[in-house]
Order: C-alpha cells, then sequence, then structure tokens
C-alpha cells in the first residue's frame, strides 16, 4: 500500500527510524508519486515475509510525522517550561533571602538606636544588660517646705553649676532613706539617715517602661528591671512623688549617717478601706517594680 507525505520539511524527523530499519536490514527508498499534476514523496521498503519472499511496501509516513512533529515540540515546550520554572523558582528564592536579610539587618540597626531609660532609685549602677546614662545622688525639695517642688531628683554626680544668687529660694537638696526600725524586709537598717544614690539606665530594643505599684514581678511578656519597695516622704509632711527604692538599695557614700534632712524616703504602708483588703493586706509594706516591653 501507498501513504503519503505532504511536507518534506519535517523528512529530517524519520532518519533516525530509517537508520533502525537499516539495522535490521531493511533498505528504504525514498522516492516521488505522480498523479497529475501533483507530486507526493513516498518511502519504499522491501518487507521480508516468513516465506523468505521479498515484498515490497510503501509506507505514509505524514502521520507518523505529525504526531512525532508534536511529541516533539510537547517536549521541547515542558523542557522549557520546566527549566524556566526552576530558574525563576531559584531567582526568586534568591532574592527573598536577600531582601529578607536586608530587612533583619535594617530592623536591628534600628533597634539599636532607640530604646527606654529609667531611674534606679537606691543603686549606683544599672541591672545587667542596661547601659548606664549616669550616676548620681537622689534630691529634691525639703520635706517641710510648703511650697517648691514635689518630684524627686536623679543629680549627676559631675554637674555643671550655675552662678550664686543673693535671693533666697533653696529647693534642692539631698535625700536621706528613713527606714531605722521600720526597715522593709530584706532592707539593712544601717541605711537611715544615710544619702541615696540613684542611676540613669537606658535599656535597648524596648519601647516602653513601667513601675507596677504593690508587686515584686512583672507580667507576662515584660521585662524585670528591678523590684523593691514603694517609698515618699511621711504623711506628716509635704506631699511628694512616691519612687521604687531597689531591694538592694545601697548608701551613697561612707560618710556617717548624720540626720541633715532634706529631701526624704519613708516606707509606705497600706490602709484598708477605700482600698479594698483583699485582696490588699492591712499595714504591709508596699513593693513595686519597674519593668520593660
Amino acid at each position: 500500500m501507498r501513504i503519503f507525505i505532504m511536507d518534506r520539511t519535517f523528512l529530517w524527523s524519520y532518519q533516525g527510524f530509517c537508520y533502525i530499519l537499516l539495522m535490521v536490514g531493511v533498505l528504504p527508498s525514498i522516492g516521488s508519486e505522480c498523479n497529475g499534476d501533483s507530486c507526493r514523496d513516498v518511502i519504499t521498503m522491501p518487507l521480508l515475509d516468513d516465506m523468505k519472499a521479498t515484498l515490497k511496501a510503501d509506507l505514509d509516513v505524514t502521520n507518523m510525522n505529525n504526531h512525532l512533529k508534536a511529541y516533539i515540540e510537547q517536549q521541547i515546550q515542558k523542557g522549557v517550561e520546566t527549566a524556566m520554572t526552576d530558574v525563576m523558582r531559584q531567582l526568586i528564592d534568591n532574592k527573598l533571602e536577600m531582601v529578607n536579610a536586608t530587612i533583619e539587618t535594617t530592623i536591628l540597626a534600628e533597634l539599636e538606636r532607640y530604646g527606654i531609660t529609667y531611674i534606679r532609685w537606691g543603686r549606683k549602677g544599672c541591672p545587667g544588660g542596661a547601659e548606664l546614662v549616669y550616676t548620681g545622688q537622689a534630691g529634691g525639695n525639703h520635706y517641710n517646705h510648703n511650697g517648691g517642688g514635689a518630684n524627686y531628683l536623679c543629680l549627676p554626680n559631675d554637674p555643671e553649676n550655675g552662678e550664686p544668687q543673693s535671693y533666697g529660694n533653696p529647693q534642692l537638696y539631698g535625700a536621706e532613706y528613713e527606714i531605722f526600725d521600720r526597715n522593709p524586709r530584706g532592707m539593712s537598717s544601717i541605711l537611715g539617715n544615710r544619702e541615696v544614690p540613684c542611676a540613669v539606665c537606658h535599656r535597648k530594643r524596648r519601647s516602653s517602661v513601667i513601675t507596677i505599684p504593690g508587686r515584686k514581678t512583672c507580667y507576662k511578656d515584660w521585662n524585670t528591671e528591678y523590684y523593691g519597695y514603694l517609698m515618699a516622704c511621711h504623711n506628716r509632711y509635704k506631699r511628694t512623688d512616691y519612687a521604687c527604692i531597689d531591694v538592694n538599695a545601697e548608701q551613697f557614700d561612707n560618710k556617717s549617717a548624720s540626720d541633715e534632712d532634706g529631701a526624704l524616703f519613708y516606707p509606705i504602708r497600706t490602709s484598708c478601706g477605700s482600698l479594698r483588703c483583699p485582696p490588699y493586706k492591712a499595714d504591709a509594706d508596699v513593693f513595686c517594680v519597674v519593668c520593660t516591653k
């Protein structure tokens, strides 16, 4: 029988096929068949049947050529798509890694620039990991003054002093512990009438700081800087702010205790009534804790 090839362009696709036929002893030949003005290419192959008789058949490889062409195109397309997909995936992965590394580096660098500050009352230094801005002496207004400032100050040990003046308005005094026999548990009674140190601390990579009265531990997800006892001036004197004095308070220097007064730190006590007890206890020391986040 005869089948015909309509497209010469893809005849090369069958060279491999013909090569296989040559290997098994079949010698094909390529020719043309014309019917009027219409000519078609054919492949003629001798066949050897079981009777050892030589047969001759003309095979139409047009359909085979079309299938082979489609298969080759499909495989090429798959190969290109797979290669491009792998390349693009690798490029995207590499780019994402670079972007993530850049973002992380930028964030860490920015975090190093920011932080919070707080005063550690009763100590000359800062907790581990916090940077000491300066150390100094606690001070404030005299406990018996009717007017003026009410807050405690952490005064640096290296002041830049102004000029002396003739008019009077003294308000800046050193601060003393007033604990003696009423010292909170864990604090030494020898601190009575001794001056109070302080330290200004800076904690990097934190954005918030709070002092929590009535607790010695921070809430979940907050970090403890230090804890101690809440103190202020005595209720018989002028009002002051409250301050959280470190449980491991120390004295400012080695000077002997002397009652020089000035700003005073008394431990405070609870008073039940408007303050609900429980959960609070009557006449109890009041813990405090400084927390950062």
